[in-house]
């Protein structure tokens, strides 16, 4: 709770340093002083900070965020608007991630010093290294431009209509109405960026992923369990990666808030219509309460995911419940 009402503090601090006039950019540049003059007595911006400050803080604890000064809709709607999108993208990369990751992690890890492992390690180092930004360009000109294997951009075909309303996500929405094509369609434009929206997170996993794997195979009970003949089917997933999975649950957790907030570069290449693109447009245009309302989601979000993280802890390893 302290942490919360840090965060909406610093939001509400730092857009205030922001050298913008609200007024101005709500009304336009044809405003007239008598007009920018109410605005400002309307919205309190002229009474001392710590006035302004309670009153923000009074209306987003009654789920008041503001109007956004470019789509004039609540911040809080056009947060639920755009994240559908950015959670569809965020939970197929973390997926990727976690699949690609995980399996690169433990073959590295059970051919150590090997070609392989070497071989994984160059491709986890060229995951981290390379730019997101540059991969998403060079993959959008080479398999849209060049080659025609996946569409150019958003999450359908141009005239496309969506699926009906459920849940936001369109491939989940598409297969409750059993609408096949569409289902098709949305997950075609969604492979190419959540590919490329994994690629940083493959490398980070599978790093982790070895050394966590290195760390438990040296064990005396993992040495104990080949010795009665255990196969590796069995010794792996039973032995070696319940107790690496900790050290894994926090690093996927970290990941998962960091592309639940931090799409903006790819969802802006790939026109991917959301919530990082909404938060870039506006920081473009200057719409204050839209910044701070995303400030805050990404706050909330990374608050919520460590909760479950260390919830999960005591779910995966009874010992930190009774140490507790």
């Amino acid at each position: 709770m302290l942490l919360a009402f840090g965060i909406t503090l610093v939001a509400f601090l730092l857009t205030q340093l922001v050298p913008a006039n609200p007024a101005a950019s709500a009304l336009g540049l044809d405003a007239t002083p008598a007009e920018i003059h109410a605005y400002d007595r309307h919205y309190g911006l002229n009474d001392p900070l710590p006035v302004q400050y309670w009153h923000y803080l009074d209306n987003v604890l009654h789920g008041d965020l503001g109007v956004s000064q470019v789509t004039h809709n609540p911040v809080l709607h056009d947060l639920g608007t755009y994240f559908p999108a950015t959670a569809e993208l965020a939970l197929l990369s973390i997926i990727i991630a976690m699949v690609v990751g995980v399996g690169f992690g433990v073959l590295a890890a059970l051919y150590r010093d090997r070609p392989l492992d070497y071989v994984l390690r160059v491709v986890s180092l060229s995951g981290v290294s390379i730019p997101v930004f540059w991969l998403g360009l060079v993959s959008l000109y080479v398999l849209f431009f060049q080659l025609s294997i996946f569409p150019g951009g958003g999450r359908l075909n141009v005239g496309a209509l969506a699926p009906p309303d459920v849940t936001g996500l369109y491939t989940v929405d598409a297969l409750i109405a059993g609408q096949w094509g569409t289902l098709w369609d949305a997950l075609r434009h969604l492979i190419l960026p959540a590919c490329v929206l994994s690629s940083f997170n493959i490398g980070v996993l599978t790093r982790y992923t070895r050394s966590a794997v290195l760390e438990v195979i040296e064990q005396d009970y993992v040495r104990a369990a080949r010795a009665r003949g255990l196969p590796e089917r069995i010794v792996i997933p039973r032995y070696v990666m319940r107790a690496a999975l900790p050290t894994l649950v926090t690093v996927i957790g970290l990941m998962f808030a960091n592309v639940l907030t931090g799409a903006v570069l790819v969802e802006n290449i790939f026109s991917w219509p959301g919530l990082g693109e909404y938060g870039y447009q506006a920081a473009i245009s200057l719409d204050l309460p839209a910044i701070t309302g995303v400030s805050l989601f990404v706050a909330v979000v990374y608050i919520t995911i460590n909760f479950a993280v260390d919830v999960l802890y005591g779910v995966i390893d009874p010992r930190i419940r009774l140490t507790e």
